[in-house]
Formats: C-alpha cells, sequence, structure tokens
C-alpha cells in the first residue's frame, strides 16, 4: 500500500466517508495524494470548482511530489517529521508542510449541511473567548492580518483553545512554530485558495468560509 492517509476515524459528510489526515507507513514507502472527501463543485458557491481542482489536483499534488522527492525513503511519519522540521531541509518543511496542511485543510471543509460545534467544544469556546462570535471575529482577524501567503489555526493547547497563525506552509506541529499545538481547525489564506472567485478580497474569502466548516471533524479533533 502507497502511504496513504489510512482510517483513524470516520464521520459522515454529505454521504461520504471522512477520513482524517495520518501519515504514518511502512519504510521506504512514499507519500500520496489523498482524494477530497467531496466532489470539486460541492463547496460552490462559496468556492467555485476550478479553484478547487487547481487547488488539490496541482497545487497539493505539487507538495506530495516535491515532498517524496526530498524524502524518497522516509522512516517516520509526517508529523514526527515534522516535529523536528528545524533538523530538515527547507524542502521537507514547505512541501511536508504543505501536504499536511491540505489533507488536514479539506477535511475541515465540508457541502454547507448547518453543522455545529458538539456541546463540549461550544462550551470551550465559550470559555477561552467569551462568545462563538468572539471567537470567530478573533479568528477572522488572524486570517485577515497574515501578511502574504500562510494560515490561520484554533489549536488546542495546554487544554485551551488557542488562535495563531504561520507563515507559508508551516503549521502548529511543527517545532518552529511560534505557537504549537494540536490543530483543530484551518484556514488557507494562500492566494491561489481564493484569488480565482474573489480576487485581492480575502475577507469576502474567509467570510465565505464560515459557510463550509465541517463542525463534525472540528468537534471530532477537540474531542480526541
Amino acid at each position: 500500500m502507497k502511504r496513504s492517509e489510512f482510517l483513524k476515524q470516520s464521520l459522515v459528510l454529505a454521504g461520504a466517508s471522512v477520513v482524517l489526515p495520518s501519515f504514518s507507513a511502512p519504510v521506504a514507502d512514499s507519500f500520496s495524494l489523498p482524494a477530497l472527501p467531496y466532489a470539486f463543485d460541492a463547496l460552490e458557491p462559496h468556492i467555485d470548482r476550478l479553484t478547487m481542482e487547481i487547488h488539490h489536483d496541482r497545487h497539493h499534488k505539487a507538495y506530495v511530489d516535491n515532498l517524496n522527492k526530498a524524502l524518497p525513503a522516509a522512516t517516520k511519519s509526517l508529523e514526527e517529521i515534522l516535529a523536528t522540521v528545524s533538523t530538515q531541509p527547507v524542502a521537507v518543511r514547505n512541501n511536508g508542510g504543505g501536504h499536511w496542511n491540505h489533507s488536514f485543510f479539506w477535511n475541515v471543509l465540508g457541502p454547507a449541511k448547518g453543522s455545529k460545534p458538539s456541546a463540549a467544544l461550544a462550551k470551550q469556546i465559550e470559555a477561552d473567548f467569551g462568545s462563538f462570535d468572539a471567537f470567530k471575529a478573533e479568528f477572522t482577524k488572524s486570517a485577515t492580518s497574515r501578511f502574504g501567503s500562510g494560515w490561520a489555526w484554533l489549536i488546542k493547547k495546554d487544554g485551551k483553545l488557542v488562535i495563531s497563525s504561520t507563515p507559508n506552509q508551516d503549521n502548529p506541529l511543527m517545532d518552529v512554530a511560534e505557537v504549537k499545538g494540536q490543530p483543530i481547525l484551518a484556514l488557507d489564506v494562500w492566494e491561489h485558495a481564493y484569488y480565482l472567485k474573489y480576487m485581492n478580497k480575502r475577507a469576502d474569502y474567509i467570510a465565505a468560509f464560515w459557510n463550509l466548516v465541517n463542525w463534525d471533524f472540528v468537534s471530532t479533533n477537540f474531542s480526541k
């Protein structure tokens, strides 16, 4: 079997199984591009079909291909590699981060279905941010203010929820991250994630993102 994102848990999203990203694999195996858990046009009108196709089939695939070139015979899971990424070549940091981030992000998104945070997650959000609206405002600010390309994150750290952002393809699992923790929710704010539909209006893309959050997936991340 190729280095596949094997099933850690299953959720139901629009009738399809959602696979949480995982990267453990046998020695000398290679990383592979995970399939989207929904059709390219499933996120319309918020994210258009062409953007999703290019984002997944070209951008994400390029990270996977380049990661395999940089690590042709990896002996550790990607999470383990990212935990000590400061000891790795820059190509591993950029492409390993790009592969993990996108594998996670595809599952954060889902066709609009009105899902909500679990009771436990909603309670923690209220405890750590004051209200759900305050959380959304802070996360939106983090995503909007990230200069250039990068990501906004909701992470679990020391039993609390924390919002952070990272540049390029860095993530909170990396030992180089300013704020480290377990990712719960993420938003890609690279221009290739939204430029075809929203042009330079990142704020509009971020606002649309809230219509697509798969809270079942996010809540499961929180409860792990």
